[in-house]
């Protein structure tokens, strides 16, 4: 049986999941959150769901990092981004910060079914246009392919940034900067802030 969260704002979605989860005999529904919040209250309770199922909360980078945040608390709990919001804005941003799919809302119930049990699986489901969009992304240089908050962290920590001067000028807090850091790092290929300058003035992108 695979455990269901679903967080979504709104009622009428809620409902229509639980429709659509409830004709399957592998899946159920197990809890539900209207904010990230709610969610993270839901990931710590004993009834953890194997995958939930998530709304953008909100446009922008605030809404990736509800992805990021989650993923980070329970990363056992895998994520599939539900969403109104374009794939060409949100899908990429998204699998980085942590989702194992993006499907967006115009979506046929068939493949729902299909992301949630190839997630449940341990592989990765994405729509053909998401594909496509993630076939685009090879041959880009790898400090192209980072997350925005990832590239601003970057450049301040090229620059000479500590970890605590970072956090407060991007409002976060120092434990989540370092999250960044190692999660560039490892995309960059580098191990240590010395390399990152030498990479920024390599590439031209720092005087």
């Amino acid at each position: 049986m695979i455990d269901i969260g679903l967080l979504d704002p709104h009622p009428v979605i809620r409902a229509g999941l639980r429709r659509l989860i409830a004709e399957h005999c592998d899946l159920r529904v197990t809890g539900e959150a209207i904010s990230t919040d709610h969610a993270s209250s839901l990931l710590a309770g004993t009834a953890r769901p194997d995958i939930l199922v998530l709304e953008l909360p909100e446009p922008g980078q605030r809404g990736l990092d509800a992805v990021s945040k989650l993923h980070a608390q329970t990363p056992q709990t895998h994520i599939l981004v539900f969403t109104m919001y374009p794939a060409e804005h949100y899908a990429l941003e998204s699998l980085r910060q942590g989702a194992r799919g993006y499907l967006n809302k115009n979506s046929e119930p068939a493949e729902i079914v299909c992301a949630l049990r190839t997630i449940s699986a341990g592989r990765r489901h994405f729509s053909a246009h998401v594909s496509e969009l993630l076939a685009d992304q090879i041959g880009r240089p790898a400090h192209q392919q980072l997350s925005e908050r990832e590239t601003e962290v970057f450049y301040k920590l090229a620059r000479g940034d500590n970890a605590t001067t970072i956090a407060t000028a991007l409002a976060l807090s120092v434990k989540t900067v370092s999250t960044y850091r190692s999660r560039l790092l490892d995309k960059l290929g580098l191990t240590s802030n010395s390399d990152l300058t030498y990479y920024a003035f390599n590439k031209e992108l720092i005087a």
